[in-house]
């Protein structure tokens, strides 16, 4: 619930960080993505009381605290203390202070809990003053202002490490960034925000995408990009003015910071070439030449002052010339650097799947001569196959014809057979029949005369 859409940042976790749902008096405070092997945070959301705690879990998963704990407590209860997290005792007798990776200017809930280690980063005291007065600025001027009521303001802080740890144990950022989501319908914008630690930088305004691109991996800060086909661009402008304004005025006071006082140099130039003063015993000739000497002193003095002045302001430009170039170069040189790697790696992947494209297209190859083979040899066998048939009939024609003569010989004596008993069968019927009619004809006349002669006896 504490990122735009309920989806952290996609990208930056590796299986080394671990994601802590930072727990105080019962209730979720903020989220934080922390590197053990640097002991800082990459991405933090939020605390607010001036207490220092540890997070117990970071060293001994298996500890019975589920919130954050006072350093004093952790030490008398726990084991391993300190062997993946910074410790206050890291910052002592140090350059460098803890400074809040999600400051106190980002929070508005008094309610929010305490400052924990695991929400720390190395900082000097003028780089920490200067980002929050920064901080404090943009969300009082153009952040807030242009997104409503900031309830709908989703804001990401991170911290990208270098090669300086403190007493070997924390990482020093090479910069901390500020990555902001305004997510009202149809008027959003989003925007980023990069500050190096070197304490001469100014900050930095980066579209998001740009921001992506600093950070390691590439990783996507908001979904779908904080809705970037909506995005006012009219707010961006305006926000933009308002960064411009709070960049001018950073340069203001970093130019008062860094400059002597001109009274103070010249009252100590003054000191050093100023003649005596006359005493009140000099001589008359002592007097004029005095006199005659002052215009050329003071002619002295203001060449001095010129060339000082000259001087200091060519040193300030050549030194500003000579760090801008240098930052630069060694900008040109990450990126160039990060877009060598980053072409030799899309090289090496295309390399590597070359042998695997290949088979798969000498595969298909293969598959479709074997589908034309196979078609070929279906259509010769089915033209070779209608002489064969033709030629088989043929040649099995007399063997059927002579097999078949038995068989109609035998029907045709069957035939006969039949016939000639039929006849016969027919005769003897006949001539039974008639013999059946003479002998009954016969039997009815001897009765006849016989009855005839018994009446008449």
């Amino acid at each position: 619930a504490f990122f735009y859409a309920e989806t952290p940042p996609a990208g930056l976790a590796t299986a080394s960080h671990v994601k802590i749902c930072q727990r105080f008096e019962g209730a979720a405070r903020f989220a934080t993505l922390y590197s053990p092997g640097d002991r800082i945070p990459l991405f933090s959301r939020v605390s607010r009381r001036q207490r220092w705690l540890v997070e117990p879990q970071i060293d001994d998963p298996n500890s019975s605290f589920v919130e954050v704990i006072n350093e004093a407590e952790a030490i008398a209860s726990m084991n391993n203390l300190g062997s993946k997290q910074a410790l206050n005792t890291d910052y002592l007798d140090s350059d460098y202070q803890r400074g809040q990776l999600y400051p106190l200017p980002l929070n508005n809930d008094p309610q929010m809990a305490a400052f924990a280690l695991t929400n720390s980063a190395p900082m000097t005291q003028s780089f920490q003053e200067r980002w929050y007065m920064n901080l404090n600025s943009l969300m009082d001027r153009a952040l807030v202002p242009h997104c409503g009521d900031g309830e709908d303001l989703y804001l990401l802080t991170g911290a990208v490490p270098s090669d300086h740890r403190v007493k070997d144990r924390v990482t020093v950022p090479e910069f901390v960034w500020l990555a902001a989501c305004c997510a009202v319908p149809g008027g959003g914008w989003a925007m980023g925000f990069v500050k190096h630690t070197q304490d001469s930088d100014i900050i930095e305004d980066v579209m998001v995408k740009d921001l992506e691109k600093l950070l390691p991996s590439n990783p996507q800060l908001f979904h779908n990009n904080c809705g970037e086909t909506e995005q006012d661009t009219e707010k961006m402008k305006k926000i933009l003015e308002m960064v411009n304004q709070v960049q001018d005025e950073e340069r203001k006071v970093q130019s008062q910071g860094s400059s002597i006082p001109l009274s103070s140099t010249r009252s100590k130039t003054d000191a050093l070439l100023a003649p005596e003063p006359p005493e009140e015993s000099s001589s008359f000739l002592g007097k004029f030449l005095g006199f005659i000497a002052t215009p050329f002193i003071k002619l002295l003095q203001l060449m001095y002052y010129l060339v000082v002045a000259i001087l200091k302001n060519i040193g300030c430009l050549l030194w500003y010339v000579t760090k801008q170039v240098i930052n630069s170069t060694g900008s040109s040189l990450y990126h160039l650097g990060s877009a060598t790697v980053s072409y030799f790696a899309a090289i090496g992947e295309e390399l590597v799947s070359i042998p695997w494209k290949v088979l798969k297209v000498v595969g298909k190859i293969i598959r479709a001569v074997l589908r034309i083979l196979c078609c070929l040899l279906k259509a010769v066998c089915r033209i070779l196959g209608i002489p064969v048939r033709v030629l088989l009939d043929v040649a099995t024609f007399p063997v059927y014809t002579m097999g078949a003569i038995p068989v109609v010989c035998k029907d045709i004596a069957v035939g006969l057979g039949g016939t000639i008993s039929l006849i016969f069968d027919t005769a003897f019927g006949t001539m039974g029949s008639l013999f059946q009619v003479v002998l009954s004809v016969f039997q009815r006349i001897g009765y006849k005369v016989t009855f005839d002669n018994s009446g008449e006896l």
